[in-house]
């Protein structure tokens, strides 16, 4: 009787997940020809492998998936960490820039993008630590000594996390549009002026992992994707043929399969903005001899003060903090060019065991423009992936 009970649940299982993939029409293999459209733009080669990092997350052998340019080169290798919802295939407005002198490695976060997707420890911190324990485990895998370490967002706590677990690695800490340094403010809906249908969406969906909604809408997915975030489309045509179809295409695989990395990341946050232990508190804790380089959009809805903050409270370490006028949240795409010869300094600089030059002393004008995205606008930005 008992084994006719578990026959039933497995045809019922079967059948939910089948129904489920039939609404959401996605798979590794859609993924992989996805990232392949995107990456086809690029002018420059480059080769793409699964690292296997053994069992860092859940007890099951975790592969994560690398893109490599210019292996061959002598210069220190720069690492890339992308955003929340994101992948490899969103560095395509950099890459080829970034690999002209020195080994590229860009990868999919364990439990996004093509990399395995375990199931993390719900714990905030210690879902943290799984992730930072994947990161030094590829590192081992690939036999990288010392790198220069750039991550965008949700990958810019990542890399500062990283960094002060594992100094002895880092060359230099690039941290663009960071996610998760301030602590949240008690006071936000009176801060923010958010709206009432702000507060009632906020407290509807907090329970929800962030980009349900893509999943929820199935094959319509894309199309939502492009609606929403037309900005986003509009950062990559210049280079990516067919943007308007390649772009949404590439992140609705990316997030329309198994949430797990997704699911850790609601975890650490507290609310839409701001994370359950923030790295502002625990920056201190970086060795002071880590150089950093902090890059913000003028107009990005992230606070950058923390980066200030850093900058004044380290002063016996390099710290700098470089405002990229006109571009938001995504400012490695916003202003690639711009984006793409300040990395590119830093690492000239790096090669020739030099610091890059400072930036001129804070002033309020560096301050401006702050709030042109404000808080209420998290929500949009959530709901269409890609923090």
């Amino acid at each position: 009787m008992s084994e006719e009970i578990s026959l039933q649940v497995a045809e019922h299982q079967e059948s939910w997940f089948s129904s489920w993939f039939r609404w959401c029409p996605t798979s590794l293999a859609f993924l992989r020809e996805a990232e392949k459209s995107l990456l086809s733009n690029l002018s420059n080669s480059y080769q793409g492998k699964n690292i296997n990092v053994g069992k860092v997350v859940g007890g099951s052998e975790s592969n994560v998936w690398t893109v490599c340019m210019n292996e061959e080169s002598h210069n220190t290798p720069i690492v890339l960490l992308h955003g929340f919802g994101s992948g490899v295939g969103l560095w395509c407005l950099n890459l080829d820039s970034l690999a002209s002198d020195r080994p590229v490695y860009a990868i999919d976060i364990l439990g996004f993008g093509r990399s395995s997707r375990p199931k993390f420890n719900t714990d905030p911190l210690e879902a943290e630590r799984e992730f930072v324990a994947s990161i030094e485990a590829w590192r081992r895998e690939i036999s990288l000594n010392k790198f220069i370490l750039m991550g965008h967002s949700f990958g810019g706590f990542l890399a500062a996390s990283y960094a002060i677990k594992h100094p002895d690695r880092i060359s230099h800490l690039i941290l663009a549009d960071p996610w998760g340094f301030p602590e949240k403010p008690l006071d936000v809906a009176e801060r923010y002026n958010l709206p009432i249908w702000v507060k009632v969406v906020g407290a509807i969906v907090q329970p929800f992992n962030p980009l349900s909604v893509i999943r929820i809408a199935g094959p319509l997915g894309p199309k939502l994707l492009s609606n929403a975030r037309p900005d986003l489309i509009r950062k990559f045509s210049p280079l990516v043929k067919n943007a308007e179809e390649v772009i949404p295409n590439y992140l609705y695989h990316c997030n329309a399969q198994d949430p797990s990395g997704e699911t850790a990341f609601h975890n650490l946050m507290a609310g839409f903005g701001w994370a359950k232990h923030p790295m502002i508190n625990r920056i201190d804790a970086l060795r002071k001899g880590v150089p950093i380089t902090l890059i913000y959009g003028s107009r990005s809805w992230v606070d950058r003060d923390p980066g200030f903050q850093i900058k004044y409270n380290r002063k016996d370490s390099f710290v700098d903090v470089k405002v990229i006028s006109g571009a938001g949240h995504h400012v490695y795409a916003d202003r690639a060019e711009v984006f793409n010869e300040l990395v590119g300094t830093i690492g000239e600089h790096v090669d020739s065991g030099t610091l890059p030059p400072i930036s001129p002393e804070d002033t309020p004008e560096n301050h401006k423009g702050k709030d042109i995205e404000n808080i209420s606008n998290i929500i949009n930005k959530i709901g269409s992936g890609n923090l």
